[in-house]
């Protein structure tokens, strides 16, 4: 009787859609509706504004996306803050509960991909492109190599991290990097990774150590189709 009091004294989204205790349930409950898993997707490397947030997502209107930015404000997987002076622009950041989604992200990621149906050729934001990466990473093949690599798109920039077989990610200008990536979005560079086109054919250019570069794509591939 205590257990059922704590479950309906929580935020009122749990047992809404399925009525069931079931964690992964309560799961869909609060990031189950069309888009908003993706938005979560978009902030995992840092705030953004709605306008950004809108770019990344083409498909999305915005009385969709704001919709989902509420319910997700709500359910406490992301929040709104105001940056300082001078910008004091309004921008949505993860939570610590929503940042310990990227696990869950890439998992699904790691399964679908596993599909005869995944198209990777379909449109390819910027930060899903930086995600795949991180899911995609072999540690065994990155062995002990410590590199640092970036990768500039219009408008936005990201360096990884590469050492003991881990590779955060941070979207910031790239510095002091082995090799840069530049794309003008993210599927020539998925091309380039996991299908093995060219630089040239792709469109994308390869700036600095062309050998680190060149052993940086090799630490990543797309799992094998089983179903």
């Amino acid at each position: 009787m205590k257990l059922q009091k704590e479950t309906q004294a929580g935020s009122g989204m749990h047992g809404k859609w399925y009525n069931d205790a079931c964690g992964t349930a309560f799961g869909m409950e609060l990031i189950g509706e069309r888009w908003s898993l993706l938005v979560v997707r978009e902030l995992m490397f840092g705030p953004l504004r709605f306008s950004a947030l809108r770019a990344n997502l083409p498909g999305i209107s915005a009385k969709v996306l704001t919709e989902r930015l509420e319910k997700l404000e709500a359910a406490k997987v992301l929040a709104r803050r105001l940056l300082p002076p001078p910008s004091g622009a309004q921008v949505y950041e993860l939570t610590e509960w929503g940042y310990a989604a990227e696990p869950l992200i890439q998992e699904l990621g790691r399964w679908a991909a596993k599909s005869t149906q995944h198209d990777p050729t379909l449109p390819l934001s910027p930060t899903s492109f930086m995600l795949s990466l991180r899911t995609m990473l072999d540690p065994a093949k990155a062995g002990d190599w410590q590199t640092r690599i970036g990768f500039r798109f219009p408008g936005v920039a990201f360096m990884a991290e590469l050492a003991e077989g881990q590779m955060p990610v941070r979207r910031i200008e790239p510095e002091s990097c082995d090799a840069i990536f530049v794309a003008p979005a993210g599927p020539p560079l998925a091309a380039m990774f996991y299908v093995g086109v060219p630089a040239k054919e792709a469109g994308v250019r390869v700036d600095g150590d062309l050998a680190a570069a060149e052993r940086f794509i090799t630490l990543f591939a797309l799992p094998e189709k089983i179903g």
